[in-house]
């Protein structure tokens, strides 16, 4: 750190691209990565890894990863927001994968977006953190390679990570053909080329590996001292400082916690108050509607009331006037009666007259008679159509008075978000006094994410399952990478970097050193 930047092993062209990058990765990032921005520095780094293809990752676990990164830098999903081709920009998978299937960036955007719409209500810290929960068990994390050879002159790749020291097949960098754990190597040097590894067992042999450069062996051994420094620093108590500083990152993770709950549970009300004062709303336009319809309604009565009354006044009118002539046909008809004809010819054509005028009484009788009844009739609709007008009238005074309630609730309603408790982000109203209760609910709550994880990730590695045989009839099997073709093999095999890196730690040290030696 003393030294200037331009002692150090850097390219003289101008200008100079420097990147701030962590050199010991952690094993558990949830427990390690105390600050925020450490984590989110450590995110991007592992990100780009990804993306660059220095971490092997397989598909499936890529689409995932992508999710979570959306998350991270979008926030919570919206569809009004977050419309088709949003992501066209973002680089979120790595090429080999985009390469290996015959599909679009649509179809991809799809099945990222259907991810990142259940990750929902994540803060960016949390997305960033599952990404490295996922990333730090995939089987090229952390690892540091190098090429070596062994005694016979067999060319191998010397892994260098948090948790040991790893032998791989140079055409095989995702499972390592010998392990040793740090706690079990005693000490570590180099003379020149040649690089000595001491167990901590002192009856086994050394075992010892040639570098190409004698600058690499200087980059191992600083590497194997920091990760075994870290290895066994983990596996104590945590100084005080540290204990501290985990002390306030609890206390600043419960902080936020209470503070992302109470800005949802005050969302949450003015959400409802919303949805209340859009249902009063709509609920007044419909009785605004109904109130008019019940006007029309009513309009339309007193015009067919109107209508009625007049035609029944004018049917009256013809059925007096019918009766009139009645009365005169049969004045006529007595008068023809009392006329005598003396001629048999006269007497005949009287006798005709009086059948005719008898006839003529009998119809305008029965006229006279219809015309009555209708009159009678039109009288009943009439009475019928006011009954109508007033059940109208009294409808419409009901829907005037419900309208005048539902505006005077809704007028309380629409203030509601302001009387909603109102927060003031000032220095005393961030102080938080965490008694034994809160930290007990803290380690409670704790326990409960923790058997939640394990049911998640029970459905994770379904939804993995899933992902991976809807798209596997979409890959192109020859553009399968060599790395492509190991992680398939291992995971038929159902072999993941942990339980590999256990098998292999089973056997005795002193077996693993003479395999070595045998490679």
């Amino acid at each position: 750190m003393d030294k200037k930047v331009l002692d150090h092993d850097v390219p003289t062209e101008e200008p100079v691209t420097f990147h701030f990058l962590a050199k010991f990765y952690p094993e558990n990032a949830e427990e390690e990565l105390v600050q925020e921005i450490t984590q989110h520095l450590f995110f991007l780094q592992v990100k780009k890894q990804i993306l660059d293809e220095k971490i092997y990752c397989p598909p499936e676990a890529s689409v995932l990863l992508a999710s979570y990164a959306v998350q991270a830098k979008y926030g919570d999903y919206d569809p009004n927001v977050h419309k088709r081709g949003f992501l066209a920009q973002e680089e979120l998978l790595p090429k080999r994968v985009i390469n290996l299937y015959q599909m679009t960036p649509e179809m991809w955007e799809e099945r990222i977006t259907a991810w990142y719409a259940e990750h929902r209500g994540r803060a960016r810290d949390e997305a960033e953190m599952e990404y490295l929960k996922i990333a730090q068990d995939l089987e090229m994390y952390g690892v540091n390679y190098f090429a070596i050879r062994n005694k016979k002159g067999t060319e191998l790749l010397l892994g260098v990570d948090a948790l040991g020291l790893h032998i791989y097949d140079p055409d095989n960098r995702l499972t390592p053909k010998i392990s040793f754990p740090w706690n079990e190597i005693r000490n570590i040097s180099y003379s020149d080329k040649e690089f000595t590894i001491k167990p901590l067992d002192k009856k086994i042999d050394v075992f010892k590996f040639n570098s190409s450069k004698l600058r690499v062996n200087k980059l191992i051994l600083q590497l194997c001292i920091g990760n075994h420094d870290l290895f066994m620093r983990r596996r104590k108590a945590d100084s005080l400082e540290v204990q501290q500083m985990k002390a306030q990152a609890r206390e600043e993770k419960a902080r936020k916690q209470m503070e992302r709950q109470r800005l949802a549970r005050e969302k949450q009300m003015r959400e409802e108050a919303e949805r209340t004062r859009d249902e009063l709303e709509r609920r007044l336009m419909q009785l605004k509607e109904e109130a008019t319809m019940a006007n029309e309604a009513l309009m339309r009565s007193e015009e067919t009331a109107d209508l009625l009354a007049e035609k029944a006044q004018i049917t009256e009118e013809e059925a007096k006037l019918l009766a009139q002539k009645a009365a005169e046909a049969e004045q006529e008809m007595q008068r023809i009666k009392a006329t005598a004809i003396r001629t048999e010819e006269e007497k005949r054509l009287m006798e005709q007259k009086v059948l005719e005028a008898e006839m003529l009484a009998l119809k305008m009788a029965e006229e006279s008679e219809r015309r009555a009844k209708e009159a009678d009739q039109l009288k009943q609709d009439l009475q019928e159509a006011r009954e109508s007008e007033r059940r109208a009238k009294q409808k419409l005074l009901e829907i005037t008075s419900k309208s005048s309630y539902t505006q005077s609730m809704n007028s309380s309603t629409t203030a509601l978000p302001t009387d909603l408790p109102s927060f003031n982000l000032i220095s005393e109203s961030l102080s938080f006094d965490f008694k034994d209760t809160d930290m007990k609910r803290l380690s409670m709550e704790i326990e409960k994410e923790k058997v939640e994880y394990m049911e998640k990730s029970k459905h994770l590695q379904e939804q993995l399952n899933e992902l991976k045989t809807e798209i596997e009839a979409l890959k192109l099997k020859e553009r399968e990478t060599a790395l492509d073709i190991l992680h398939n093999e291992n995971a038929s095999r159902g072999n993941s970097k942990h339980n590999t890196i256990k098998k292999l730690t089973l056997q005795s040290t002193k077996s693993r050193v003479a395999f070595f030696e045998e490679l």
